[in-house]
């Protein structure tokens, strides 16, 4: 087996990029477990989980796993330890409408069903409050800081993913290079 340089990735990014596509292909490459940090925000039909609730599950899951992949954003989730621990922080920029395109595709790939990375009964959508999320809301100052602060910081381990191609050459190159023989 070829040698692991990464044990605990965080993937953040805009809604729509892809981030728990591409964490739970490292997931599988590198046989780790993956948190999903919708699927701690959201409970069964798209309830939201109260804030002590999300952080006891995310505080015990660093505390509990010497390896992980921890998919979103989530300021309040142990944002800072995430990023401290992490030997490895992928940031999922791509464009608002890039991000549009990829939350429809989403849709329709998934439509009447819920994603593995959701709560039970979690079932796709993509309605005005999202759209509007994805385009504006998620792109304000106040929203964007964290991602500021995660590069200006920690810099020396993050790697910016832009655009589809450079999302299917990371995929592509980090299976070559993790992937047992």
């Amino acid at each position: 087996m070829k040698s692991n340089k990464f044990s605990k990735i965080m993937v953040i990014g805009f809604s729509g990029s892809g981030k728990s596509t591409i964490s739970k292909m490292i997931s599988n490459t590198l046989n780790i477990p993956v948190l999903y940090l919708d699927k701690v925000h959201w409970l069964e039909n798209w309830v939201e989980n109260d804030k002590e609730s999300e952080c006891k599950i995310v505080s015990d899951f660093l505390e509990n796993n010497d390896s992980w992949v921890i998919d979103g954003n989530y300021s309040h989730m142990s944002y800072n330890k995430r990023l401290e621990s992490a030997d490895l922080i992928i940031f999922m920029n791509f464009n608002r409408f890039n991000c549009l395109f990829r939350a429809f595709k989403r849709l329709f790939e998934n439509r009447g069903k819920t994603r593995e990375s959701m709560a039970d009964n979690c079932v796709e959508k993509v309605d005005f409050e999202f759209i509007k999320w994805i385009l504006w809301d998620s792109r304000q100052k106040s929203q964007t800081n964290n991602y500021k602060y995660a590069l200006e910081n920690y810099r020396d381990k993050v790697i910016i993913i832009k655009n589809q191609k450079e999302y299917d050459d990371f995929i592509d190159n980090f299976k070559v290079k993790y992937q047992a023989f």
